[in-house]
């Protein structure tokens, strides 16, 4: 009798771990994460494959939708869990979600919310490194939080401490860009105009400053790293201009000046490997594409072509086979990443923002149309589009293991975009 009974226990505890794996699996085993502002490698791209390359009338099936305050904050995710930042009353918090359910699990008060007639709450996406999340409020407060026990390791006022925006010739939007993490550091624009203190490095554990570099009022873009002839660099796109720094001590391999009305450069350099940066900015400015060059462990940089094509006014294009998707203010175009001639444009979506997953654009309206439509030179024709949400949406889309997240001001949406599903 106690051998059957043992028997029988451990037969069900074999079949409890069977279901139990197997309801982690979509999202656990397989581990395909979006953990930082346009996906893990900051290029805008999932690697995904086995996508819907057509929706059905009603838009791809909606796995669940979820109430968020205000803001204009990216969705990560990883392992499991939705994190972005919003608005609540007073306050501006980072919240923490279920992927299976969208409900919330946690959040943590980060600041004060920021009010503007741009629209109210957190700029910045939250960027996650294992267990950490670091979130940067619109006003300039940067933490650390333990994901595991909601739980805040360490912060800083980057107003306070390094001089940050204070004035302004145009009215100060809030903090936008995205922390990077690279190795064991935090990097961040963090501005202060006259102190050499504008791009820090902080210990990612600690909160230690590990340098400072550069001068320059702050912008909105986020920064990214990169490798050329065995050259690591981040490249940071601040107010007036672009500059190349060397993570490990700050020393700044080369500049190249950018100089826009208000000094507004919101969209993200997109890297073109092996050895070209694309980047562009609304406010009577354009496009340029710049070719680095490595000689005796120093870079220089030449502008390859430069024109008024393509002016990102805050979304950042997209880089495929050789081509730049992107908007120019209202319209979305195509242009050639070789010479900057146009290919296409279409108009009809405002200022919105896109994604490329599977070969297939995602793109979302500044009004929430969604729309599927393959990346191609030739010409644009949508496969699909649904009004998945309404209202503003100036977040771009995120992707992770076959699911697409958007939001606008109030809600966020997630989809099932696998096929067979």
């Amino acid at each position: 009798m106690n051998m059957l009974f043992r028997f029988l226990v451990m037969l069900a505890v074999f079949f409890m771990g069977v279901n139990c794996s197997q309801k982690q699996e979509p999202y656990e085993s397989l581990n395909l994460a979006w953990p930082q502002w346009r996906g893990p490698n900051r290029d805008g791209i999932s690697t995904e494959t086995g996508l819907l390359k057509n929706w059905p009338p009603e838009g791809p099936k909606i796995l669940w939708r979820t109430k968020i305050g205000e803001g204009f904050s990216g969705i990560v995710i990883s392992h499991g869990r939705v994190y972005t930042m919003f608005g609540e009353g007073k306050g501006e918090y980072v919240g923490c979600f279920s992927v299976q359910s969208g409900k919330e699990i946690w959040r943590l008060w980060i600041d004060d919310k920021f009010n503007s007639n741009k629209g109210d709450g957190p700029r910045s996406t939250p960027t996650i490194d294992g267990d950490l999340i670091f979130a940067l409020s619109a006003n300039g407060k940067l933490h650390a939080i333990d994901t595991k026990h909601a739980k805040k390791i360490w912060k800083h006022n980057l107003k306070k401490e390094f001089g940050g925006r204070k004035k302004a010739v145009e009215p100060w939007r809030g903090y936008a860009t995205s922390p990077l993490v690279e190795g064991n550091l935090l990097l961040v624009e963090v501005g202060g105009v006259s102190n050499g203190k504008s791009l820090v490095a902080f210990n990612k554990t600690d909160g230690d400053v590990n340098w400072t570099s550069y001068t320059t009022a702050p912008s909105y873009a986020s920064p990214i790293a990169i490798t050329v002839d065995g050259i690591r660099q981040v490249i940071f796109f601040p107010a007036k201009g672009l500059v190349s720094i060397a993570p490990q001590d700050g020393h700044i391999y080369w500049e190249y000046p950018w100089k826009t009305d208000y000094g507004i450069n919101a969209a993200t350099p997109i890297f073109i490997a092996p050895d070209k940066i694309f980047i562009s900015s609304g406010y009577n400015q354009g496009a340029v594409v710049l070719q680095l060059q490595v000689a005796e462990n120093e870079v220089s940089v030449r502008k390859v072509w430069k024109n008024r094509v393509m002016k990102n006014h805050f979304s950042t294009s997209i880089h495929h086979k050789g081509y730049i998707y992107g908007f120019d203010n209202a319209f979305l175009k195509c242009i050639d990443a070789n010479t900057g001639a146009e290919k296409w444009k279409h108009r009809g979506l405002g200022k919105g923002s896109l994604v490329l997953a599977d070969s297939q654009l995602i793109i979302l309206g500044e009004n929430g149309k969604l729309v599927l439509a393959a990346a191609r030179s030739s010409g644009f024709d949508p496969n699909s589009s649904v009004q998945a949400v309404d209202g503003k949406c100036w977040t771009a889309p995120s992707v992770a293991n076959g699911r697409l997240y958007i939001r606008n001001q109030h809600e966020m949406v997630c989809f099932d975009l696998r096929q067979g599903s």
